[in-house]
């Protein structure tokens, strides 16, 4: 593998980790480098993002890297997010909105582990959209942060507590709970188009 398909791996590992990062230590692991070659990488990576081409770049926090969005962007970003209704929910966020819903307070890790996938994205989406909050950080090693549903959750589903959402038995004993969460869902992804 020559330095360019090395650079390329190291890239798409940041994208695929999110905002958890990667040590230096595990990327020597997975692309089979020396320090000194993953460190001759990282520096012309660094040159190629402060390119102002690029919208993205690569920063260092604690030992691990991440990639992130430029500061001088970030009047588009706050744009972007701070507009109500302008997408749909992806069917990742609807399910990750399900989980919490069900399984309140809950982290983020948590979440993951039941869809099988990382969900830092629908997460932050429903944040964003003021569907979910955080509830306090739970007693555990990092003290990750517990989600809950938000007052704007109960609102738009016309819900006074969270108890009026139907029994999960109920979804379980169904042969169609995909339907069922599809209908459960169906107003308020048309809604928000």
């Amino acid at each position: 593998m020559n330095n360019n398909e090395r650079k390329a791996l190291i890239e798409g590992l940041l994208f695929a980790v999110g905002e958890e990062g990667i040590s230096k230590n595990k990327l020597i692991q997975i692309i089979d480098c020396t320090s000194r070659t993953l460190n001759e990488l990282l520096a012309s990576l660094y040159k190629d993002y402060e390119s102002p081409g690029r919208g993205i770049k690569m920063m260092e926090s604690n030992g691990t890297l991440h990639l992130t969005t430029k500061p001088e962007h970030a009047a588009y970003y706050d744009q972007l997010l701070n507009t109500k209704g302008s997408t749909r929910l992806s069917q990742a966020s609807l399910e990750v909105l399900a989980i919490i819903a069900y399984r309140q307070p809950i982290t983020r890790i948590e979440i993951d582990e039941l869809r099988g996938v990382k969900s830092d994205r629908a997460v932050q989406t429903l944040v964003n959209r003021g569907l979910i909050e955080e509830r306090g950080r739970k007693e555990a090693v990092g003290r990750p942060v517990l989600f809950g549903t938000s007052t704007a959750f109960l609102t738009y589903f016309g819900l006074s507590s969270i108890e009026e959402l139907p029994p999960i038995e109920d979804f379980r004993e169904d042969e169609n709970v995909e339907d069922e969460a599809d209908l459960f869902f169906e107003n308020f992804s048309d809604e928000e188009s």
